[in-house]
């Protein structure tokens, strides 16, 4: 039985989904020879760390009730700096601006040999060739398929499953929240600013959804696999972005008559990087409704591949966290 000591560093709905799914899966994990040992658990007010193994039940526990997993002041990069463990989880929110703690926590992990994965995009598209460095020259491990489709596989697909194809160029819906309103907005022949409305009571939009209407989130995602996937060195602003949020119930339903729906489409490839809203035929593998996610890559060799999933959600992401981690251990 090989033991893997991790930390979580940050534990909202994403680092709660990790030590949800943990727990759902110990017993699989041991039967495919892991040992997956929780050392230190952060949130923004402190951690719980305990060598032996933190208990992730009780953590999820206090969260809930206290609202922080906090029983020292200590942070996620003196976590890494001070606790013997092997593997850093990080979910902590995205910051695109600056990267956020996730970037120091990621260079702190680089720095000391401990491998990383996560779900955190904000580091990624500010400082991709930079971390892949560190981690490269550390010896560590760096994988995040979490930071663009959630369950839906598109880096490891890309670039592990297809082996050997060159990939001419990946398009897709990949903000299930824009989706939605899209969605929403044909069914119901009803306004954004309605849609929004009834997608930030349902939980489905931020309190500030401006990452996801203005295509940010989606550009963000864009940039992760031009460098991941096409070997660029792209940055945010290199795409060119244009959100949903000038969409008309008239123009989706003029659409409709015509045989098809407005997505926010992304699109990457070596020439463009590109997102906005663009017509596709409704009987189209693209033509997803709800808070769906889709790609299709284009390949040289295996033609075009479409894969559709859950790209949110704690548990759906931290799916796509479980899976990175037996990749780097399961053998």
């Amino acid at each position: 039985m090989k033991t893997v000591c991790c930390s979580i560093l940050g534990f909202g709905a994403i680092g709660q989904g990790v030590a949800e799914v943990l727990l759902m899966k110990k017993e699989y994990l041991e039967s495919i020879g892991l040992e997956v040992k929780v050392v230190a658990v952060v949130d923004s007010k402190g951690a719980t760390v305990n060598p032996e193994g933190v208990d992730l039940a009780d953590c999820l526990a206090r969260k809930r009730t206290d609202g922080t997993v906090a029983l020292k002041n200590i942070s996620g990069v003196e976590v890494i700096q001070s606790v013997a463990h092997d593997l850093v989880i990080e979910t902590t929110p995205t910051n695109i601006l600056t990267g956020g703690a996730g970037l120091q926590n990621m260079f702190a992990a680089f720095k000391t040999g401990k491998d990383v994965i996560t779900s955190n995009k904000g580091p990624l598209t500010l400082k991709y060739r930079a971390l892949m460095e560190a981690a490269k020259a550390s010896g560590s491990h760096f994988r995040f398929e979490a930071t663009v489709g959630g369950s839906m596989p598109i880096i490891n697909l890309s670039n592990e499953v297809l082996a050997g194809n060159k990939v001419k160029s990946i398009k897709g819906i990949l903000n299930g929240t824009c989706n939605y309103i899209l969605t929403r907005m044909l069914e119901e022949r009803a306004s954004y600013n309605d849609i929004l409305a009834e997608s930030m009571q349902l939980g489905i939009a931020e309190t500030d959804p401006t990452y996801d209407v203005e295509g940010i989130d989606t550009a963000c995602k864009l940039v992760i696999l031009a460098n991941a996937i096409f070997g660029l060195d792209a940055i945010y602003s290199d795409v060119e972005v244009t959100g949903i949020t000038k969409v008309t119930p008239e123009a989706l339903e003029m659409a409709y008559e015509r045989g098809h729906v407005i997505k926010l489409i992304g699109e990457v490839s070596r020439e463009r990087i590109h997102v906005a809203p663009r017509l596709v035929p409704i009987n189209h593998p693209l033509a997803v409704g709800g808070t769906l996610n889709v790609a299709s890559v284009e390949t040289e060799l295996a033609g075009e591949i479409t894969v559709t999933g859950k790209g949110a959600g704690p548990i759906e992401t931290a799916s796509a966290i479980l899976s990175d981690l037996i990749a780097i251990y399961g053998n």
